[in-house]
């Protein structure tokens, strides 16, 4: 039997600042708007925190059933290390899911009942990431779906939410945390090359190869700068979101250096650390500028 802090770490926790960052960005973008709604933006917080909880606690079980966590140089996993039953992380996942849908139902009904067609494609997507025959995530495909979901969607649902409406400002807050998003996945498959390649996992790491995926990896954190720069036009007060560059260089260092294995498993943290710090920021210059 797993214990609790080995069920906390199947879910994932540096992989959390990919659900918190797009709802605070997309809050600010709202207030950017003057619409900002907090109970909205606390029910769209529940959504992308029980989706990535969901999808971590999926993944852990449908890379488990495979083998492919047999061998990791990451963290454990629940069914890879057998510390949990493959039927109990799948409830786990599932009921982390379910959370996620009702409160996002309620969510759409108080917004746009037709929300809830996109509702049903995270669920699709948060499953088919490793599971079904034919996952994407196992094609090289991971990296474009989490700068759809928790990037474009995740954000701009957000601001639609609350302002019912979405802006510009609001897309270039969202390529930049779909960037950041997709850019801890990145670091965490640069790390897993090796072992991905061994177990048949084909992950957009393992067909770039891994100076490639370093060189990718780089040209996300820029293209979060890049729009930083862009949002200036909004309001000079976004340049606050520049704080997070510290991070982000102290995130890069690893990849920057070569290093692999365990060595990169600080650039995730990092990485989402600088994500919601740069969130926060941007997000609170411009509901001071709304």
């Amino acid at each position: 039997m797993a214990s609790f802090a080995q069920w906390i770490a199947g879910a994932r926790p540096r992989t959390l600042p990919n659900a918190v960052a797009p709802v605070v960005a997309g809050t600010g973008a709202a207030a950017w708007l003057h619409a900002a709604v907090w109970w909205k933006a606390l029910l769209a917080l529940t959504v992308a925190l029980a989706f990535v909880i969901g999808v971590n606690y999926a993944n852990d079980y449908s890379d488990g059933i495979r083998g492919t966590d047999d061998v990791r140089a990451g963290p454990v996993r629940l069914v890879g290390a057998r510390l949990a039953t493959p039927r109990a992380v799948l409830t786990a996942a599932l009921v982390s899911l379910f959370v996620g849908s009702v409160a996002g139902l309620a969510l759409a009904l108080v917004s746009a009942p037709w929300l809830i067609a996109v509702g049903v494609g995270c669920v699709a997507g948060a499953w088919l990431y490793t599971g079904g025959s034919k996952p994407y995530g196992y094609s090289g495909l991971g990296e474009a779906a989490v700068f759809v979901f928790f990037g474009l969607v995740a954000v701009l649902g957000t601001q639609f939410t609350q302002a019912l409406r979405v802006d510009w400002v609001g897309l270039v807050l969202a390529v930049a945390i779909g960037a950041l998003s997709s850019s801890v996945l990145v670091a965490n498959n640069l790390r897993d090359i090796p072992t991905d390649t061994q177990s048949g996992k084909i992950t957009l790491a393992v067909r770039l190869g891994d100076r490639r995926t370093r060189l990718l990896y780089h040209a996300l954190l820029v293209t979060a700068g890049v729009m930083t720069l862009i949002l200036l036009a909004a309001t000079p007060w976004c340049a606050v979101g520049l704080v997070a560059t510290p991070l982000a260089l102290r995130a890069d260092r690893p990849v920057r250096a070569g290093l692999g294995g365990p060595e990169l498993i600080p650039v995730l943290r990092d990485t989402g650390l600088a994500m919601v710090v740069w969130s926060a920021g941007v997000a609170l210059a411009l509901s001071l500028a709304g």
